[in-house]
């Protein structure tokens, strides 16, 4: 779907910006990829040979040729080079966090909407057809009422010594609940710990409770002997569970409620149903998305605005956490500090 309209530069060959330089590169779209490290740019040359790599990132902020970057640098650097990119005239996918904080991420929305720019944040699995048929099947009245969700992420690694877990591994699930759910929390709590580096926490847990009642938990940790990446959706009707970790069988619909008999709760069982998913690459549909965005200058499905509620969240996640797990309202997250 690439074609000669649009060039694209990557900002980061690292861990995750490797992904990104080969989804842009089989599009057709990709022009010029930085790294800082001669690593990054070593693997930049093997998966895009015919590009031009680069060490300092204004190399390619400031060259005109260049209408969009997508940075997939250290999150503390993502505000900073986001918005020289916007300022230089370019549209801008960010990997979450779009931002490290709440009021970042609303400056960066209001520089692109002011400067005419596209602003994407990489909510990857907003993009995952699983999450995608999910939505469908809540919309539809499938599993009833929503009445709660929760969302477990957990691994050993990667720990990061610049931002928590919450900040690191939160911003899928809240994205993912939030759209889901179709609306923002009232109010949050949030309690974890640091082992590893003091006042940087290792493990969170963050409960959102939802004007209509919904509530959700989201537990994250990167000192977990195994890896899990499971977020399960509890209605009235049925009940549903999408396992990322699992190559096969990734969404699971159980045909389970609760019904009333004489006051009595009976526990209804019925069969589990595999939901069929179409076979496409998150990560790609995401980078069409960006691509479909720059050429048509229609707004993304995970644009600025998308990307600044979740920062939100998550804002009011990291106050709670400071303050030993006190409710903290959203409403207390205001534009500016």
């Amino acid at each position: 779907m690439g074609n000669n309209r649009v060039n694209i530069a990557v900002l980061g060959c690292g861990h995750w910006g490797q992904n990104l330089v080969r989804n842009f590169n089989s599009l057709g779209v990709l022009s010029a990829v930085c790294d800082p490290f001669e690593k990054g740019r070593a693997r930049a040359r093997e998966l895009a040979p015919s590009v031009r790599i680069v060490e300092q990132t204004q190399d390619l902020i400031q060259d005109s040729s260049i209408q969009a970057v997508a940075i997939a640098t250290p999150a503390e650097t993502h505000y900073t080079l986001a918005s020289q990119a916007l300022a230089a005239g370019k549209d801008v996918f960010v990997e979450k966090p779009l931002a490290i904080n709440y009021y970042q991420g609303v400056s960066l929305n209001a520089q692109a909407i002011q400067a005419g720019r596209i602003l994407m944040v990489g909510h990857l699995l907003e993009y995952h057809p699983a999450v995608i048929r999910l939505k469908q099947l809540i919309d539809n009245g499938d599993l009833g009422k929503i009445n709660y969700v929760y969302s477990n992420r957990l691994n050993f690694g990667k720990i990061r010594i610049e931002e928590n877990a919450l900040w690191s591994f939160a911003p899928h699930d809240i994205a993912v609940i939030l759209r889901l759910i179709g609306e923002e929390p009232l109010e949050v709590t949030c309690s974890g710990g640091s082992y590893i580096t003091p006042n940087l926490a290792d493990v969170t847990v963050s409960c959102l409770h939802f004007r209509t009642g919904v509530r959700a938990h989201i537990f994250v940790s990167w000192l977990n002997p195994f890896k899990e990446q499971k977020l399960v959706v509890v209605g009235t009707r049925k009940m549903a569970v999408f396992n990322d970790t699992l190559k096969d069988d990734k969404l699971v619909l159980f045909d389970q409620h609760v019904d009333l008999s004489e006051r009595q709760p009976v526990l209804q069982k019925g069969p589990a149903d595999v939901i069929p998913l179409s076979a496409e690459e998150p990560l790609r549909s995401e980078c069409e998305e960006f691509i479909r965005s720059i050429e048509s200058r229609r707004l993304p499905l995970t644009d600025g605005k998308s990307g600044v509620r979740v920062l939100r969240v998550l804002q009011a996640c990291q106050i709670s956490l400071q303050l030993n797990g006190r409710p903290t309202q959203i409403s207390d997250i205001r534009e500016t500090e």
